[in-house]
């Protein structure tokens, strides 16, 4: 079998059979003919690449020059000196333009590095001067870490893992306010944005240290300020809220709120309303909140359109339990100022949180159904079907089916007794007569027509009565909608409403 060897010179091409094969006229060779030939293409396409003779140096000697005739030539040199020529035909502007945008490129990542390298060490500084054994020092330090972290997230992950926050939690058993303050604002800062931080200033025990300078008679405005402001941002980790909550923080921050002696700013005042509606997230700190008369605060606080939502969400958080229920429906007058706020209509958020509320209510107590529907919920529920947003319909929907099922009770009850009222509560599988004859099947098909008429008659009543603010309330006149019309409407409403 016939192999082919090949080396640099590309005369030297060779097809021979195995050395046991005796030479015979089909043995050969490519002699020089065809390897001058060969080498004549090469040398031209050397000189189209542009590797003539002016691009041959003169210091050169003929004795350099390689001899005339076949003789070993590199592939490989031949193609990156015909690249180098290609690059050489370029315009020369733009290898100067590459040349000076890899230049500024390269200078910038260095003044990257530079001002880092800075940075790293201007906080290692700062360590340095929290760990310290001077007051003045650790003061200083913890201004600058404020200062360094109010709005660079890199400084905030860098100081803590340098380990600013240690002497910094230290720090806030001093006896100095300033020292307190300053301390409690650079936590502050390191926690925004920063889960880890948030979570390694709790576990380091801040929360504590921090109740035992709000828990005097009489603590600092300023330092119960930044207290607060803490307990807002600390709390928005969702392992910290169990912890901040069975602290003793929950009562501090319901004090603020109140704010009886009127000490506290306003600013302090909403921020203690949003880490109560972050610590109500927790199922574990219902009861504390329950504990610490929050619930009947808040229900008088509902007329408040500023706080009124807030209020709303810290409630929808707690009404699933049923401690939470019992204290809501305890305090006077509730269901009239949640039934109030149904009729928000530039309030859609307000109007599905209450609904909430009712529906949560309604569905788990029927007492307070039936106190519900004497506060006039109905009318107020029928006008959400028809002016509220879309979650705010659903529910007022499910609100509206579960006193349906109540009335229909109601009816059953008046129409047949309390032996048929139980029937159809409860209905049985049997189909045996009763004494006159009758069906039971065809008895209950009966009391369902009823309950459907004096549902039916209910609804189109409701309507009616309160079409004219329905009406005022979408700005329309009232000579606009005629009597048969409203008639028309309020029967076509109750259809699609509550379908029979």
């Amino acid at each position: 079998m016939g192999k082919c060897h090949r080396g640099n010179d590309v005369a030297s091409v060779v097809l021979d059979r195995p050395s046991s094969t005796p030479p015979g006229p089909d043995h050969f060779k490519l002699w020089s003919s065809f390897s001058r030939a060969s080498f004549r293409r090469m040398i031209l396409d050397a000189f189209r690449c542009g590797g003539g003779g002016r691009h041959k140096r003169a210091s050169k000697s003929p004795s350099d020059q390689p001899p005339p005739g076949p003789g070993p030539v590199d592939p490989v040199n031949l193609r990156s000196e015909c690249e180098r020529n290609e690059k050489q035909k370029k315009p020369a502007g733009s290898d100067r333009l590459s040349e000076l945008l890899s230049l500024s490129e390269s200078s910038e990542n260095e003044e990257d590095v530079r001002r880092k390298e800075q940075m790293l060490e201007e906080l290692k500084g700062v360590v340095k001067r929290l760990q310290s054994s001077h007051v003045d020092a650790v003061l200083q330090g913890a201004k600058e870490v404020r200062r360094f972290t109010k709005e660079d997230s890199d400084a905030r992950t860098t100081l803590a893992l340098l380990g600013a926050i240690p002497p910094l939690i230290a720090l806030l058993d001093s006896e100095d306010s300033v020292s307190q303050i300053a301390a409690l604002y650079a936590l502050l800062n390191l926690g925004i944005g920063n889960d880890a931080n948030k979570a390694a200033i709790v576990k380091a025990g801040a929360v504590h240290k921090m109740l035992k300078l709000v828990v005097i008679e009489f603590p600092n405005p300023e330092v119960a300020e930044a207290v607060v402001a803490n307990f807002l941002g600390l709390s928005a980790l969702d392992s910290n809220k169990p912890i901040i909550g069975s602290s003793g923080a929950i009562a501090f921050l319901v004090k603020t709120l109140k704010n009886v002696e009127n000490t506290n700013s306003c600013q302090a005042r909403q921020d203690s309303l949003r880490a109560l509606y972050n610590l109500s997230i927790s199922p574990l700190n219902v009861i504390p909140i329950l504990e610490s008369d929050l619930i009947p605060y808040l229900m008088n606080k509902l007329g408040d359109m500023d706080v009124t939502e807030r209020i709303l969400s810290i409630l929808c958080n707690v009404v699933s339990v049923a401690e939470a229920r019992k204290a809501i429906s305890s305090v006077p007058d509730v269901f009239p100022m949640l039934i109030d706020i149904l009729s928000w209509t530039d309030a859609s958020g307000c109007q599905e949180k209450a609904s909430y509320i009712l529906m949560v209510m309604a569905h788990k107590s029927y007492g307070d159904r039936q106190t519900m529907i004497e506060a006039g919920v109905a009318s107020a529920l029928l006008e959400l079907t028809l002016l509220g947003s879309t979650l705010a319909q659903k529910r007022a929907s499910r609100i509206l089916e579960s006193l349906r099922v109540d009335k229909g009770k109601q009816v059953s009850e008046n129409y047949g007794g309390g032996g048929v009222g139980a029937t159809i509560s409860a209905p049985q599988a049997s189909t045996a007569y009763s004494s006159s004859g009758q069906s039971k099947d065809r008895m209950d098909d009966d009391m369902m027509s009823e309950e459907k008429k004096a549902v039916k008659q209910l609804v189109q009543q409701s309507l009616q009565s309160n079409m004219k603010r329905i009406v005022k309330r979408a700005n329309l006149p009232h000579e606009f909608v005629p009597s048969d019309h409203l008639k028309s409407l309020t029967s076509s409403s109750t259809s699609k409403s509550l379908p029979f």
